[in-house]
């Protein structure tokens, strides 16, 4: 089987966007997700299928199928095990001594961004507040929490032209052993 972790932004914050965990598991059974879990409130999901399928054709599935069952449109992004598990390996904040790990975390592009945004962003710095860019992946370091850091969401999607969400180390790790005690 072929194993997956999903990222749903803007689920379950704010008002106007609850959606029960147990009826979103329902409807990825409906789709044919196999092993669903969920992790916390926030549109983390595990799953399998029997055989594999382009990740593009399983968010554009995924996300139309919840805009219908719940009536509003998210960004759905979808890794792999194998990608999950090199972003991890590739978090550069990770090698640096005594890093906290409450201050890490993974912003996911759901695209590539061109290499002239790569370059453009470059520009942009907000220390003691770090990020770096790593294929789809930005890895960020926020001295002082993510709350209080401009290096949020909306700063990468309007920099890089794609959609992007983010999680706190922690739940990456845990994702990370979800899907590989399936």
């Amino acid at each position: 089987m072929a194993k997956y972790i999903s990222i749903l932004r803007g689920i379950n914050v704010g008002t106007g966007r609850k959606v029960p965990m147990a009826d979103l598991r329902k409807l990825c059974e409906s789709l044919g997700l196999k092993n669903v879990q969920t992790y916390i409130q926030s549109g983390n999901l595990v799953f399998e299928l029997l055989q594999p399928e382009p990740i593009p054709d399983l968010e554009t599935r995924l996300q139309k199928a919840f805009s219908e069952t719940f009536g509003f449109e998210i960004p759905v992004l979808i890794r792999t095990t194998e990608e999950w598990a090199a972003s991890i390996v590739q978090n550069p904040y990770l090698k640096e001594e005594n890093v906290d790990i409450d201050r890490l975390h993974l912003t996911c592009l759901k695209e590539m961004p061109s290499p002239e945004l790569l370059d453009k962003i470059k520009a942009f710095q907000y220390l003691p507040d770090r990020y770096e860019i790593i294929d789809r992946d930005v890895f960020i370091f926020c001295a002082a929490g993510y709350g209080t850091s401009k290096l949020v969401n909306s700063f990468f999607e309007s920099k890089l032209k794609t959609p992007a969400t983010t999680r706190n180390w922690k739940t990456v790790m845990k994702l990370h052993e979800m899907i590989n005690s399936q």
